[in-house]
């Protein structure tokens, strides 16, 4: 009977060890708050590095019902109210250029549009594999830019998505 307490404590152990190892490998999620133009906190975005990109979760309110353009922008900057202090789209480098309909290829801030309901709530869960989080976070950061319009994901440079509404600095 004694020699069946150490191997149910060395299995115990095991157990406890595995499960400590696997919450290390689960990747940490990055939160950005949300802002309006007016500088109010209309929600969140939170960024989870996946193996072959990004998955991004999008919860905001008192957006204008209707389909929005939802893009990475280059600078984690929304200290303008018009947001164009987030700079343009991420671009990824080589002769890409906007619109995920475009057959000459995708810039890295590239995302389907959100919808908001008749409340002005939207939420989205968005997975892309244009970028990673680490190309996200990089030394000036970016940010998600929510539009006034929808992307038609075709037109240049943004789809004909309209004025920036919303923002969220991701550092």
């Amino acid at each position: 009977m004694t020699a069946k307490l150490p191997l149910a404590a060395a299995a115990a152990a095991a157990l406890l060890l595995g499960t400590a190892v696997q919450a290390q490998d689960k990747p940490q999620p990055t939160t950005a708050v949300l802002k309006n133009g007016a500088g109010e906190t209309i929600g969140k975005v939170t960024l989870t590095a996946a193996p072959k990109g990004v998955l991004m979760r999008v919860e905001a309110k008192g957006l204008t019902p209707g389909w929005h353009g939802l893009h990475f922008h280059e600078k984690a900057d929304c200290s303008k109210s018009d947001f164009t202090s987030a700079g343009g789209h991420t671009h990824g480098g080589g002769d890409r250029v906007h619109g995920l309909l475009n057959p000459k290829a995708n810039e890295t801030g590239d995302l389907p549009n959100l919808y908001a309901d008749a409340h002005g709530i939207g939420m989205a869960e968005v997975f892309s594999s244009l970028t990673t989080l680490d190309k996200l976070k990089d030394a000036d950061g970016s940010a998600v830019l929510i539009h006034a319009g929808p992307d038609d994901h075709t037109t240049q440079p943004i789809g004909g998505a309209g004025a920036r509404v919303a923002c969220a600095a991701v550092k």
